[in-house]
């Protein structure tokens, strides 16, 4: 509505300039870190149980035909990281985790009324890119609210999160196919969280890029560095190879996650051929993402205080020492130890690797450099479910955890060589 003549509209009114911290962005924050717990639990839904279907359902003799859906997970998602860290950079945050929960929503359904195994095949490639659309933007998002000065703790938190929701889901779902049977009791689970989360990113969750971009003006103020996009092809090169320590995160992150996909299809197989009850089995599969997912509320903030290099090196040792302790103890007890070992090494190296590729990686890019290290830590589900599985074909379950043991120590060697500290100057 204009004013009287001769004189001026009013000026509208200037957007407030998005505030960086956690404390500035509590809700959000918090609420992000609910949608990741949901997002962990619709990936735990399938942490002990989906071996044993394969071998006890569909019949799948072979190791490395019963892990043919963690390959089948670990190429999509490794692809759809790569996808969305780049479209997370032009189009923003959340249309894509929307897109994410949408995705998501076939696969309990899949999994409970697949009448074959390529139906569970194609559940995980929804699931894949579920994770890979989701997973990825709530990394973004509580990257881009906590600012430079807290990002390995954001980062702890998200993981913590998520994995917490891995560990509980493959714990409770444990249980239930014990009472109820593998079929479709324990996927109802599933069920409940894809409609809860995809209700909070649809109507609760807000777009965070404009942080990013704050932040980015506010570093090139200090650094001097330009404010701009990198192409794609460039910011694969940094990461994959050019740069040392962004590709030395890509390779540690890669053999992470090689050893979880062993984890994941291996395992159970593993303390199945022992003898164990699914109950017991759904303790081991579960206290190992547990320990990990409660063990980032440490590193990440530890991260922030003496480096990220130190955990890296010593957290792929510990996990070397774990998985060779799986191969060469025997019950259950010795292996609940390994595991919790286990996690506890992953927690070491997980979020302090996607903080290393943050506090590299220039904010106006930052978003399509963890897809590019996404990409190739998430590789590591395909290529550990794969050689373990083979290697199991051909000699036995303990001699591919042995093999797996010997490349993550051979990682931490190799970043012990190739990286250099990447933590911001405290202030």
């Amino acid at each position: 509505m204009t004013g009287p003549p001769g004189t001026r509209a009013a000026p509208a009114a200037k957007a407030p300039r998005p505030r960086l911290g956690l404390t500035a962005n509590l809700g959000q924050f918090l609420l992000l870190i609910a949608v990741q717990a949901l997002l962990g639990g619709v990936l735990g839904q399938e942490r002990t149980i989906l071996p044993l279907i394969a071998t006890r359902i569909f019949a799948l003799q072979a190791p490395s035909a019963a892990l043919s859906f963690i390959v089948a997970f670990g190429i999509v998602k490794a692809m759809t990281n790569l996808v969305a860290g780049t479209l997370a950079d032009r189009v923003g945050r959340k249309p894509l985790l929307v897109a994410g929960w949408l995705v998501g929503v076939p696969v309990p359904l899949l999994l409970i009324w697949a009448p074959d195994w390529g139906w569970v095949i194609l559940a995980n490639v929804l699931l894949a890119l579920n994770q890979g659309l989701a997973w990825t933007n709530v990394v973004n998002a509580m990257v881009d609210l906590a600012g430079p000065a807290r990002r390995g703790l954001a980062v702890g938190l998200n993981e913590w999160a998520g994995y917490s929701g891995v560990a509980l889901t493959a714990l409770a779902t444990g249980y239930i196919a014990q009472v109820a049977g593998l079929r479709p009791a324990p996927f109802f689970l599933g069920l409940a969280y894809v409609g809860l989360g995809l209700a909070l990113a649809a109507f609760v969750v807000r777009e965070t890029r404009g942080h990013a971009r704050e932040e980015g003006q506010e570093r090139s103020a200090v650094t001097g560095e330009q404010d701009q996009r990198l192409p794609v092809r460039r910011v694969f090169a940094l990461v994959s190879v050019r740069d040392r320590t962004l590709s030395a995160c890509s390779g540690a992150g890669l053999v992470t996650n090689l050893k979880d996909g062993m984890a994941w299809g291996l395992l159970p197989l593993y303390y199945a051929a022992a003898g164990l009850p699914i109950g017991q089995i759904g303790v081991l599969a579960a206290v190992y993402p547990g320990v990990w997912g409660l063990g980032q509320l440490a590193t990440g903030p530890l991260s922030d205080r003496f480096g990220r290099k130190p955990l890296i090196v010593a957290g792929l040792l510990v996990q070397a020492f774990a998985i060779a302790a799986l191969a060469t103890a025997h019950g259950f007890v010795p292996w609940l130890a390994a595991g919790a070992l286990l996690g506890a090494g992953t927690a070491m190296v997980y979020p302090t690797l996607i903080a290393a590729v943050g506090d590299v990686a220039h904010p106006a890019w930052r978003a399509s450099a963890l897809g590019v290290y996404r990409l190739w830590r998430d590789l590591g589900f395909a290529v550990g479910a794969l050689v373990s599985g083979l290697i199991a074909d051909w000699a036995g379950y303990a001699f591919a955890i042995w093999v797996v043991a010997a490349l993550a120590a051979l990682a931490g060697f190799m970043v012990a060589v190739r990286m250099s500290e990447t933590r911001p100057a405290r202030t």
